[in-house]
């Protein structure tokens, strides 16, 4: 396995697979990867001849006042989990690769990117279609692979790879979690030890609502209550958003009739953290 760190690095080692007229699997990541991104670039192996798997820290997806600057990286550490897993090639570039002195183009989703974490964090989810959009360009896999933790990030990019009619196909993967339910991810590492312990919460929260609706409760107000009040018995938690939505649109439900998509944001002490599940209503 190898690291490129410029473009035309990565364009060398994938003319030798093009040429060669083998299949690439593509999982572009932040960095500081675990067992979650690892399942991620297993799967890529599995359904690919060659996997690429890219390291870059984008800041056009942090808004002023976010954790950019203390983002967790571990560039060595990545690369020993990237070759544990099956991964052939790691993209690790730069900023100023990425974006060059004059860079000025953006990609812009609407719609569905503009509500839940899109309230939150504005100019989001515009750094992320630009970032993906360039790495696909750059790597031309044919498919790209994405964890359903990023529940809307992933609707995003359908919607955005669906509208550009990119050529490529996006495998969604499921949630890792760590024993006690928390979901896994890098921004994990910024919980202090009571804090890690309140943090199970979240995943407590998506069980309470899965037997609320199992037990006949399909009234979404009733259970968003009943979740805030569960959250809210740990003393360094605060909820930024629970939400009920319909899996495709992400447009808010009242009366649940059908399968439908659970997401928490909550603040845990002063880590933001995500996690959602999707519940199946049984006929």
């Amino acid at each position: 396995m190898s690291t490129a760190t410029t473009i035309a690095e990565l364009k060398a080692k994938l003319a030798s697979w093009q040429s060669a007229h083998q299949t690439v699997g593509f999982v572009p990541t932040m960095g500081f990867l675990h067992e979650g991104h690892q399942s991620l670039i297993r799967k890529a192996a599995t359904d690919n001849d060659r996997v690429v798997v890219s390291i870059f820290v984008n800041p056009t997806q942090f808004a002023a006042g976010e954790d950019l600057t203390t983002y967790p990286r571990d560039l060595a550490q990545d690369q020993f989990k990237c070759l544990e897993a099956g991964a052939d090639l790691i993209f690790a570039p730069s900023v100023s690769e990425m974006y060059p002195s004059g860079f000025n183009t953006y990609v812009t989703t609407f719609g569905i990117s503009e509500l839940l974490e899109g309230k939150s964090r504005p100019t989001h989810f515009r750094g992320v279609t630009t970032v993906v959009t360039k790495l696909f360009n750059l790597v031309q896999p044919n498919k790209a692979y994405f964890g359903q933790k990023d529940a809307q990030q992933v609707a995003v990019l359908q919607q955005m790879v669906r509208d550009l009619n990119q050529n490529i196909d996006l495998v969604v993967c499921p949630i890792i979690r760590e024993t006690d339910g928390l979901a896994k991810s890098s921004r994990n590492t910024y919980l202090s030890t009571e804090a890690r312990q309140q943090a199970v919460v979240l995943s407590q929260a998506l069980a309470l609502a899965e037997t609320l609706i199992s037990n006949g409760e399909l009234k979404t107000s009733n259970i968003i209550t009943a979740l805030k009040t569960h959250i809210q018995t740990q003393s360094l938690t605060k909820i930024d958003y629970i939400k009920i939505v319909d899996p495709a649109t992400l447009q808010d439900i009242n009366i649940i009739t059908t399968d439908i998509l659970l997401l928490l944001a909550v603040y845990v002490d002063q880590t933001r953290l995500i996690d959602n599940t999707l519940i199946h209503l049984e006929a």
